[in-house]
């Protein structure tokens, strides 16, 4: 992806998450100076298989396991210092070098406590399907200016002063849902100021570190979690997270300005899946849904929550597409489908009598859709060692083709497997 001319380039997720942008971003960080988590918290996992070893990332960028590469978690992330330091923490123990590598932006929102406690008790965050990490929480205190960022913590009084205030909000709610949970807000108090030892030191201006390392010509991957379709504006809302996950929260969330980003990867799997509830028009029928959440190990990697699976939705993508501008597409997870004697592609949903080609903003419309299938000839051949284009069967490479052309977008990599050496490059 980088070149003379591509220097800033956005991986995004183009489907409902869990698509293997991971494995992208740790391929593609082997050729860039930066890494940059822009948006999310500790809701989103990466798994990185390096050799024998697997890695679960769920805020720090899986760039920090390429020796050389600075990675920085982004003003738009909402910060959870427990996840972060269990994860530094572990990085170090697996032999991974972190230190003077890893910034994070002083204007980042912390996840406390009666975040977590908020979203366990909430009834609206069960009926979303939330991952009760606390995240819409803390995204809603931020919005209300009643956030606590990193920077406070170098005032102890305003630390105070921010984290009574939260927690007085978080326990009216509670008692507003009948919960008899109560908030400590002294123990919150407590809690960051040890944090704010290790937490501050860390702590920087992203924005300006990242704005000076394009305007010297670095290579900056800038990731987003979740996926485009989870997105807080152009989602399937309310079934949503509370960010911007498309390639508009990325100048955002790392503090960069838009005209500085110079590619979007939209990263997609060869089928479909979603975690929680909310609209999946190609969902499919039991059993094949559980067998391919068999062949593709489909459970979350923070949550460990099976996931649902439907066919590859073209309406979707091309959606994605268009409010991604996406210049790419990597296709992970072809070799899923190679067991199948047929795979089948969305090209349209009919509702109200009409064929429609565009995705709705509308759920009330996504509950009545019916999806139209263009069914294709499976491969029935591993594609496992699949290292070039040529080597794919006839029939993969039909399908991936069709895929291309319904998307109105170049695919520039094909994933046939967890290696990173099943990376195929187009």
């Amino acid at each position: 992806m980088f070149s003379e001319t591509d220097r800033t380039v956005v991986v995004v997720g183009a489907q409902w998450g869990d698509e293997g942008k991971g494995k992208l971003v740790d391929v593609l960080a082997e050729r860039a100076d930066w890494v940059v988590r822009y948006q999310g918290g500790a809701n989103a996992g990466h798994t990185v298989v390096l050799g024998d070893r697997s890695f679960v990332l769920h805020q720090i960028p899986s760039g920090i396991l390429h020796e050389g590469v600075r990675c920085a978690i982004g003003n738009g992330v909402v910060l959870d210092p427990d996840t972060l330091f269990t994860e530094i923490d572990g990085l170090v123990e697996d032999g991974v070098d972190v230190e003077g590598r890893l910034y994070v932006s002083d204007r980042a929102h912390l996840v406390l406590p009666y975040h977590k406690l908020l979203d366990s008790e909430s009834a609206a965050s069960a009926a979303i399907g939330t991952t009760g990490r606390g995240i819409g929480p803390a995204y809603e205190d931020k919005v209300a200016r009643r956030g606590v960022r990193v920077l406070d913590l170098r005032h102890r009084y305003r630390v105070r002063e921010r984290v009574e205030q939260g927690a007085a909000h978080a326990g009216a709610q509670l008692a507003r849902v009948g919960s008899t949970r109560h908030v400590d807000a002294a123990e919150t108090i407590d809690m960051l100021g040890r944090l704010a030892e290790r937490l501050l030191p860390l702590s920087e201006d992203v924005g300006l570190m990242v704005h000076r390392a394009i305007g010297s010509g670095a290579a900056v991957l800038l990731e987003g979690a979740q996926g485009s379709l989870l997105d807080v504006d152009h989602g399937t809302y309310p079934f949503v997270t509370s960010s911007n996950t498309t390639s508009g929260g990325a100048a955002v969330g790392a503090g960069v300005a838009p005209t500085l980003i110079d590619a979007v990867l939209g990263v997609v799997k060869a089928y479909t899946t979603r975690v929680g509830n909310g609209p999946l028009p190609t969902e499919m029928d039991e059993p094949m849904a559980d067998r391919l959440r068999t062949l593709g190990n489909e459970f979350g990697a923070t949550t460990g929550r099976a996931r649902r699976c439907g066919w590859f939705d073209a309406v979707v993508v091309r959606y994605a597409a268009r409010v991604n501008g996406l210049t790419d597409l990597a296709v992970t997870k072809l070799d899923v489908l190679d067991t199948l004697d047929r795979v089948a592609i969305c090209v349209g949903y009919e509702f109200d009598g009409d064929l429609h080609t565009e995705f709705p903003g509308d759920i009330a419309a996504l509950d009545r859709v019916v999806p139209r299938y263009e069914w294709l000839r499976g491969w029935e051949r591993t594609t496992a060692e699949a290292r070039r284009l040529d080597d794919l069967p006839s029939a993969a490479r039909a399908y991936l083709d069709r895929i291309e052309e319904l998307i109105e977008t170049r695919i520039r990599y094909i994933s046939v497997g967890t290696r990173r050496e099943q990376i195929i490059g187009c």
